[in-house]
């Protein structure tokens, strides 16, 4: 970690009353060691999405990271299509998310990036060759994500591609199970007590909802998108390329 990222201990003591999880000043300060810690395949997840974009983005076209969070993918983007004359737009409706990501986009000298600070359901997607959503989705209400999908799907070019990236939910009750001890395991090789994870579930149980790949196959689907492949699974973390 950077002198500027913090260890994530926001869950280490124990709290009578746990809040549902926000994105705020606290989260943004440490989200760099949480999602690493949290995630399983992360790193991979994010260097591979600069590598999609490589090979997918047209020049004089839009790239789009809905839910940018820090800006690690919107940075993943940018060193692989270095030259193409192509507009990062990076979104996040946390001004303390964006704010850090926006420090990470100057000192990076990342000029082709523009920021914007709203609801994701709120952008126009205008000629783009790549859209990211990367562990965003399973934020927004479950009613409300075929509308966004259909939004995308609608601005992308022919050739371009929807990088979808989720938490899931198990086939069933006994898989859901397995692949949530498994994820625990990871949790706790990482360094998190039975504390934390507790207290972090409790605090996510509403606020992120996951469903299984079928349902995801099947809303992408909806959405027009003609082919939808899996291209990464690690325990209940997987990572889809949609394409118009």
């Amino acid at each position: 970690m950077s002198n500027s990222e913090s260890r994530d201990q926001l869950y280490a003591r124990r709290q009578d009353e746990i809040d549902s999880f926000v994105f705020d000043e606290r989260v943004a300060a440490v989200f760099s060691d949480m999602i690493s810690r949290s995630v399983p395949g992360y790193a991979s997840i994010i260097g591979m999405i600069g590598i999609l974009a490589g090979k997918h983005a047209v020049a004089h076209s839009n790239l789009y990271d809905l839910g940018c969070s820090l800006g690690a993918a919107t940075l993943s983007m940018g060193r692989e299509i270095a030259g193409r004359d192509c507009r990062l737009i990076a979104v996040d409706s946390s001004p303390a998310m964006l704010e850090k990501a926006a420090e990470q986009f100057v000192r990076h000298d990342l000029s082709c990036v523009t920021t914007a600070c709203k609801d994701i359901r709120d952008i126009e997607i205008r000629n783009a060759s790549v859209v990211v959503l990367n562990f965003t989705l399973q934020f927004l209400p479950v009613e409300e994500r075929l509308s966004l999908l259909q939004n995308i799907h609608a601005g992308m070019r022919d050739e371009g591609i929807l990088v979808l990236s989720e938490k899931i939910a198990g086939s069933d009750q006994e898989e859901d199970l397995v692949l949530a001890e498994l994820h625990h395991a990871f949790k706790r090789a990482n360094g998190y007590s039975d504390l934390e994870i507790s207290q972090k579930r409790t605090a996510l149980e509403e606020v992120l909802l996951p469903e299984t790949i079928a349902a995801h196959r099947a809303r992408l689907k909806a959405a027009g998108f003609r082919r939808v492949d899996l291209w990464f699974q690690c325990f209940n973390f997987v990572s889809f390329i949609a394409r118009p």
